[in-house]
């Protein structure tokens, strides 16, 4: 069914080896409120008990977004830096979870996958897009907070250094194209052809070897989380800030945020 804000929803189908997780919330281009974060967590948590799924799929709902983000408007609450230890810690519990998945996983890309988005497609395996997918974070144009260390480290072992300095640096959404060429994107395709390449891209993985795949995972997630510096004196520097204050005041007024630097 179609969410509305108060029925948003992750929802989770299983058949047989195959699964799918789908961010149902069109209307607002899927962005993620707490609940669906948590949906998403329990999803996973049933997924990794379930050894006869092979491939899970992650998808938007609608065509028009894959997940645009965090929802914004629920950050009105929030009155300093601990709530934004507290909302990093949930968003990492959340991604770890699913990048913990010992099957293999394949984020199908359609339209806008930014902010938080962008952190759930990249804790997954494979990706594949329509060219229209538009790839980034672009927190230091419209809201002025910032990212754990481990999404920062996951993003920097996906697509290099310099095109995450660009897309939190430089607020910079990059395109399909140039997510392809990287090799973040495995395949680039129109929308009508997206389906049935999603289809032989999970039968494909669905017939390797699991134990490889398994612990093949495990082995890439400890090698970007090995040895991860503190980082949350930098988390509670930006949502304690007057700039993050402002950053969401201006969103929800839409209008242009006014940074002052402090």
């Amino acid at each position: 069914m179609s969410a509305t804000n108060d029925e948003a929803a992750v929802h989770l189908k299983v058949e047989g080896a195959f699964a799918s997780i789908v961010f149902d919330r069109p209307q607002a281009r899927n962005a993620m409120t707490w609940s669906m974060y948590q949906q998403l967590g329990g999803a996973c948590e049933q997924l990794k008990a379930n050894s006869a799924v092979r491939v899970v799929t992650l998808r938007g709902a609608g065509g028009a977004a894959f997940v645009a983000g965090t929802d914004i408007a629920q950050f009105k609450d929030f009155t300093g830096g601990e709530d934004g230890v507290a909302y990093e810690r949930q968003i990492d519990a959340a991604i770890a979870l699913l990048e913990s998945l010992p099957m293999a996983t394949v984020a199908v890309i359609e339209g806008w996958c930014v902010g938080g988005g962008l952190a759930i497609a990249t804790a997954c395996d494979i990706r594949i897009a329509t060219p229209d997918a538009k790839l980034g974070v672009p927190i230091a144009r419209t809201l002025g907070n910032c990212l754990s260390i481990a999404n920062l480290a996951r993003l920097v072992a996906a697509f290099g250094r310099g095109r995450v300095q660009r897309m939190l640096v430089g607020a910079e959404v990059l395109e399909a194209a140039e997510g392809l060429a990287c090799g973040y994107l495995a395949q680039v395709l129109p929308a009508q052809a997206l389906d049935a390449a999603v289809q032989e891209r999970c039968k494909q993985l669905a017939s390797l070897a699991p134990v490889t795949q398994a612990v093949t995972k495990e082995a890439l997630s400890r090698l970007v989380a090995h040895q991860l510096p503190e980082a949350e004196d930098l988390i509670r520097r930006a949502y304690g800030s007057e700039d993050f204050r402002e950053g969401v005041q201006a969103f929800n007024a839409k209008r242009k945020p006014v940074w002052r630097n402090r």
